[in-house]
């Protein structure tokens, strides 16, 4: 479980027997801001319920993420006439280092804070650059946050801002009333001042009265407990109807009655994957220059390191595992096989870990097959999940870049004289395991996929409150995907894998979910290849006993039959 912090503290607060987390609503497709706007948006109807008709005068005041609140307020709902914004106004490409709260995904591709100001005019704007809320937060179980401005370092961002503000608002230059602004070197005012004279000029303002006593205490860790659990019972409400939401959703796939009806369709479904779930660099890939060198030998086969470019200051590297018995002119089958979380190419080949990837590339290679082990970028605890918050605000996640890295492998592996292009195979543990079900989709130069230690009811896994093996209790901050309940869980991804052949690898031990779980999401894959694609041979599971590890028995016999191997 992650460390316990302080009730307030943002992501996370300190309840009771056990923290709540507000990540779920990532993965049912909602936000934590978009639940506080609902409640803004709830007392502006009531003032205008209250006020005679279209006479409400409604105006929003925030400071810090209050102020970001009022912004995304006034820019959605025209009926706040008055907008105040204090400590909350610069450049939001530093989004990545502020609190994970702030983390909407694609936000970037579209606005910042001067376009959404824009978006308020020609209504009343008061922008306070003063005082902006400054926070450090260890990575403890959460995302690392660094959010501090001295009063010079604040203005200097709200200028960067502002200079994007001036062409964006030019249309409101015979208006510019609308827009009022107080940094650190001028005199400070009252936001709540300047929005009374914006809601009503013609009235004057009345001196404040004494300060209100409170009446009665107030539990503030009830209270926020209280908010926190209502944002709780409707993800969960939400989970419990995401099956019927994904049904919907895939429904045309589901509708087909060939397999040749099947493939044109779901390349429409892997083009919403791409470019929606996953998100998509519209880079080309550059050419690969191999770099390559002989690292490693046993008695039956040769490894060499190998480093492909991809895009520029992007580059691929992994381990090709050479039988010594390859004969000349003869063409292989190649496994591709993928590590798992802070883990390394050298693991799978052997040099270490053993009691969890059983040296599997190393086996498959002494069994004949060409192997490659990839190093994916899944490494490196803050350092890749800061990868992973620098891309979502863009539409993108750390997939936007290892799916070109591993079309660029495949794209190699091609071109060697000793490799059948149509039989190369993924199969990946852990990490390697969530590739198997989000590379081979969008690379169709995989013939197969083997999910090995993760295969699960993934968006339960994600957004359950209640299940003991769920990412809301685990410091994995990066894992969430945006709005994959209403869209692809894991059957929906291997659906997009079909009618090429699908395999899951589950030890009864293991972790990561239960056997029910994956068994009731695995029945759903196995559903598609035996009515719709009548291809029930292609699709297997294979429990064992035993942990989180590669057991490497029924896998293996997968991999010989579907990749025309014979057994050793």
């Amino acid at each position: 479980m992650a460390k316990r912090a302080p009730p307030g503290q943002v992501g996370r607060a300190n309840l009771t027997n056990r923290e709540y987390v507000y990540r779920p609503a990532f993965e049912l497709g909602r936000h934590l801001i978009g639940y506080e706007l609902q409640k803004i948006f709830a007392g502006v109807d009531w003032f205008v319920k209250e006020a005679a008709a279209n006479d409400a005068k409604i105006g929003i005041i925030g400071h810090g993420d209050g102020g970001m609140l009022a912004l995304y307020a006034a820019a959605l709902d025209q009926r706040i006439g008055s907008t105040s914004i204090s400590g909350h106004f610069s450049p939001r490409e530093y989004i990545w280092q502020q609190p994970i709260d702030r983390n909407v995904f694609g936000l970037l591709e579209q606005f910042g804070d001067a376009d959404l100001v824009v978006m308020i005019a020609p209504r009343k704007v008061f922008l306070e650059i003063n005082a902006l809320p400054e926070i450090t937060l260890p990575s403890e179980g959460g995302a690392p946050v660094e959010l501090k401005y001295g009063s010079g370092d604040a203005l200097k961002a709200a200028n960067q801002e502002i200079q994007r503000l001036a062409p964006l608002s030019r249309a409101w230059a015979g208006r510019q009333t609308w827009l009022t602004f107080v940094s650190p070197n001028q005199q400070r005012v009252d936001p709540s001042i300047s929005s009374w004279k914006f809601l009503t000029p013609q009235k004057p303002i009345i001196s404040a009265g004494p300060t209100p006593q409170r009446l009665s205490a107030i539990d503030e860790v009830t209270r926020q407990r209280r908010q926190i659990d209502e944002i709780i019972r409707d993800t969960q409400y939400l989970l419990a109807e995401s099956p019927y939401a994904r049904q919907a959703f895939l429904k045309k796939l589901s509708d087909t009655k060939t397999v040749d009806e099947y493939e044109k369709v779901a390349e429409e479904y892997r083009e919403f994957f791409a470019k929606d779930v996953i998100g998509r660099f519209d880079n080309p890939l550059e050419k690969p220059n191999p770099r390559s060198r002989k690292s490693y030998e046993t008695d039956k086969w040769v490894g060499y390191e190998v480093m492909l470019d991809v895009f520029p200051d992007v580059f691929a590297y992994g381990i090709l595992c050479l039988p010594k018995d390859l004969k000349d002119g003869e063409k292989r089958p190649v496994v591709v096989c993928q590590h798992g979380l802070e883990g390394r190419p050298q693991d799978v080949i052997g040099e270490q870990r053993q009691e969890v990837y059983s040296a599997f590339a190393g086996k498959l290679a002494e069994r004949g097959f060409i192997t490659f082990a990839p190093q994916n970028i899944y490494i490196g605890k803050d350092n890749f999940r800061t990868l992973q918050r620098k891309a979502n605000p863009l539409g993108k996640t750390l997939f936007s870049i290892m799916v070109p890295q591993h079309e660029q492998i495949c794209n190699w592996l091609k071109s060697l004289p000793y490799v059948d292009d149509k039989r190369i195979a993924f199969y990946g543990l852990s990490y390697g395991g969530k590739s198997a079900m989000r590379i081979p989709p969008l690379v169709k130069d995989y013939c197969l996929s083997i999910c090995s230690a993760d295969f699960n009811d993934w968006v339960d896994k994600n957004a359950s409150t209640r299940a003991p093996y769920s990412y809301v209790w685990s410091p994995e901050y990066e894992i969430f995907e945006w709005d994959l309940g209403s869209t692809f869980n894991y059957a929906e991804m291997a659906a997009l894998i079909a009618p090429r052949p699908f395999m899951v690898e589950r030890g009864h031990f293991d972790g990561v979910g239960t056997d029910d779980r994956v068994a009731s999401e695995y029945a759903k894959v196995q559903r598609i290849y035996n009515l719709q694609l009548k291809m029930p041979d292609r699709c297997q599971i294979e429990y064992f006993v035993g942990p989180h590890k590669i057991n490497g028995i029924g896998t293996f016999d997968f991999l010989h039959k579907h990749l025309n191997w014979p057994k050793p």
